[in-house]
């Protein structure tokens, strides 16, 4: 008999639906049918999708080639991956309230929805798609013993078979899988009794050969091949849905599964070196069967290690459908997340049940199947990559909510992830950078949606821990930022119809890189006015404008607006500019105080006179007035309450694609050319926009004010004492509306 066997997949199954932290945990869609122990639930499926097919045809090649310590290395060199990798799903399965959902829960509990998804959508055919290898890999060796049998009946009735199980019931599954355990340990210990002499047959009659010739290939090449063998991890982890005690069974569960089946394996190497040559185990893939004690028996324990493996990839792919469905990651899921009264996922089986029947007519038509081979086998890898990320992030916040009941250093995580990362690129470079581009699309897709999960994860405590190690660090240093200066506006109103009126402008200051700290502040009990402020500053968000806003109950507005400057002053993200608009309502010694707080408080002050009529025009033309330079005309790192004009001239120049005109008056004509050298070189030392114009003129400002280029914005440097009544003068004067800043002293325009 000869049997063709090719399955690079990962022999590995799996089950659904998300898991939730402790608290606001929604019911698990299957509550009512935990009924699944330890030994049931976790250790049976883990350990039979581990004793597969490829410790029965592929073991002893790797032996013949390898050498048995070469063989041995390998065994261990793989187990360490998915030990290591075990161990970080112990942990964190006992850190959280691990309901139906396997990885998909644990992925999507510590990073969101979206990695989850991404992650999850592609292992989820990656194990639909399998269950056509497993059919394909059974069939072979049913072939092999009944070669008359027609090959499309033996896949279509092996695949019904597994479906109809599954169908039924996980229940009648996993008594059906208690039977091929049974099968598959009296094949081990037919294999095994083998290498004992009994009635004149079988011993250990050769001399084990420690080092390999390496003939089909070299030690990676052999690696790669024996690798997917110890995958599969997850089988047990994924009927978490169904486990009466999940945070208990599969840390013990998984990890006795994987512990014991390396023993096998290194136990079967032994006997393969001691039972063949090494030219026989290379070129005979069932010298297993014919050493064996009992040659049905091993033939029994290869259809039924393929047989369980179509069994559980076909019981579990549907669960991980059906809670991928639930949260709406998939566009119109909520058919396929539907479940029956038993907690059965029907809707999305069926659907597994046509990806698989598609995968086997493909195979059987084009024989197409061991070409994704690998893709497949890229992400359940990814799939054990990222819980050993999660892990490994979780410990780097040091966040008090990690407090796992079952600890691991933190060289367990990074050894599994690296290993898996390894093994990707071992196997097949290729498909791994495939693999790898399909999970970012999908990301990218899910991030758009905007999902909304029913628990919190840890993403956000990521960035809380960089903005603390920021925090402390720049603490350290001088307190002046003029190199990483962005505007970070405060915008006090008391209306929300205000703010909205200077949407446009607001949004021309700040994007993209600035921020928006909005304050409503309203009378004691009269919140009309700042009502829907909420919604209006979310619009700044959605239009790509980092802000923040509150609400202020305070009779003063003054005396509110102070304070909030008191306590922003210091808060390591505080506002950087005060944003007012001024109106005829403006009270010119309420605002005077309120500049005077803002400068002792280090905030520079942008004061708007919006023109009632014209607006901001065509938003391109912007006006910077400079007060004349004499007599010394420099340039130095500091400008004289100029630098926070250029950079809001800059700033407001990139959104509105205009350009700058530089203005400046001289009183005497001999300090033209002064006037004009100092412009040139402060736009070339600023690097103001190209177009930018310099004009300088001679005269009396009010008399070059009439012949002055027509601008939609016009910006004046802010003098000591506010004089409103320039402020509304210029507006009409210029027939534009203006714009009145005030340096805080931490802005270089020439930084």
């Amino acid at each position: 008999m000869k049997v063709r066997f090719q399955m690079p997949v990962t022999l590995s199954r799996q089950s659904s639906t998300p898991a939730v932290p402790i608290t606001d945990m929604p019911p698990s869609p299957s509550s009512g049918n935990h009924k699944f122990g330890t030994f049931g639930g976790v250790f049976t499926p883990t350990i039979l999708t581990i004793l597969g097919a490829i410790m029965f045809l592929r073991e002893g090649w790797v032996v013949g080639n390898a050498g048995l310590i070469g063989a041995v290395s390998i065994i261990l060199l793989a187990n360490l991956i998915t030990i290591t990798t075990g161990l970080s799903i112990s942990s964190v399965a006992t850190n959280i309230r691990v309901r139906a959902g396997g990885a998909f829960s644990i992925i999507s509990q510590s990073l969101g929805l979206e990695v989850g998804g991404s992650v999850s959508i592609p292992f989820y055919f990656a194990q639909a798609i399998s269950v056509a290898f497993y059919v394909f890999a059974f069939t072979e060796g049913w072939l092999s013993i009944f070669p008359n049998h027609p090959q499309v009946l033996v896949v279509f009735g092996c695949f019904a078979a597994a479906f109809i199980l599954a169908f039924i019931s996980a229940n009648l599954a996993v008594r059906v899988q208690y039977l091929i355990l049974v099968i598959l340990a009296a094949s081990i210990i037919s294999v095994l009794l083998g290498g004992v002499e009994l009635f004149g047959q079988g011993g250990m009659t050769e001399t084990p050969q420690l080092f390999g010739s390496f003939q089909d290939g070299n030690y990676w090449t052999l690696f790669a091949i024996y690798f997917p063998a110890v995958t599969g991890i997850l089988a047990g982890v994924n009927m978490s849905g169904d486990l009466k005690d999940p945070r208990k069974s599969i840390p013990k569960g998984t990890m006795t599964a994987i512990i014991l089946s390396m023993v096998v394996y290194l136990v079967l190497a032994y006997w393969f070196s001691r039972v063949a040559t090494p030219d026989e185990l290379i070129h005979n893939q069932l010298v297993v069967v014919e050493k064996a004690i009992w040659k049905p028996a091993v033939l029994a324990g290869i259809l039924a290690a393929t047989f369980s493996s179509a069994l559980t990839s076909i019981l579990g792919a549907p669960r991980l459908l059906q809670a991928v469905a639930e949260y709406e990651i998939l566009p119109r899921g909520s058919w396929l997340a539907k479940i029956t009264d038993s907690g059965e996922p029907r809707r999305a089986m069926l659907v597994t049940g046509l990806i698989g029947v598609a995968a086997l007519i493909f195979g059987l038509v084009g024989g197409g199947l061991d070409a994704i081979a690998p893709l497949m086998t890229m992400f359940f890898l990814i799939t054990y990559c990222v819980l050993n990320g999660v892990v490994l992030f979780e410990q780097s916040l040091g966040l008090i909510s990690w407090r796992p009941l079952f600890r691991v250093s933190s060289i367990v995580p990074l050894i599994g992830l690296a290993g898996c990362i390894f093994a990707m690129f071992l196997i097949d470079p290729a498909f791994s950078l495939v693999a790898i581009v399909v999970i970012i699309a999908i990301y990218t897709f899910l991030l758009r949606r905007q999902l909304h999960a029913p628990w919190s994860d840890v993403r956000s405590g990521l960035f809380v821990t960089l903005a603390e190690w920021a925090a402390k660090r720049v603490s350290g240093m001088p307190a002046t930022q003029e190199r990483a200066w962005k505007p970070s506006l405060l915008v006090p109103t008391t209306s929300t119809d205000a703010l909205l009126g200077s949407y446009r402008f607001l949004r021309a200051l700040a994007y993209p890189r600035g921020s928006i700290h909005a304050i409503g502040m309203f009378p004691p009990g009269n919140a009309q006015g700042v009502k829907g402020l909420d919604a209006a500053v979310q619009a700044f968000t959605k239009d790509g404008v980092f802000s923040r806003m509150a609400l202020v109950e305070i009779e003063d507005f003054g005396r509110g607006l102070r304070s909030a400057l008191e306590i922003l002053h210091s808060v390591f993200f505080r506002p950087n500019g005060l944003f007012m608009s001024v109106t005829d309502e403006t009270e010119q010694e309420a605002l005077q105080a309120i500049i005077d707080r803002a400068k002792e408080n280090e905030v520079g002050a942008i004061l708007f006179a919006q023109n009632p009529v014209v607006s901001l025009g065509r938003e391109k033309v912007i006006n910077v007035w400079i007060r004349e330079q004499s007599p010394h005309w420099e340039v130095g790192m500091r400008l004289s309450n100029l630098d926070l004009a250029l950079l809001l001239a800059y700033q407001i120049t990139r959104n509105w694609q205009g350009h700058i005109n530089l203005i400046t008056i001289v009183v005497s004509p001999e300090e033209q050319d002064r006037g004009q050298q100092f412009l040139k070189q402060l736009v070339s030392l600023g690097r103001m926009p190209r177009g930018t114009q310099t004009i300088v003129a001679s005269g009396t400002f009010h008399d070059f004010l009439a012949n002055a280029p027509h601008a939609d914005l016009n910006i004046f440097g802010l003098q000591e004492r506010v004089d409103l009544d320039f402020m509304r003068r210029m507006v009409e004067q210029t027939h534009a509306s203006c714009m009145f800043v005030r340096d805080s002293g931490n802005e270089s325009a020439l930084a």
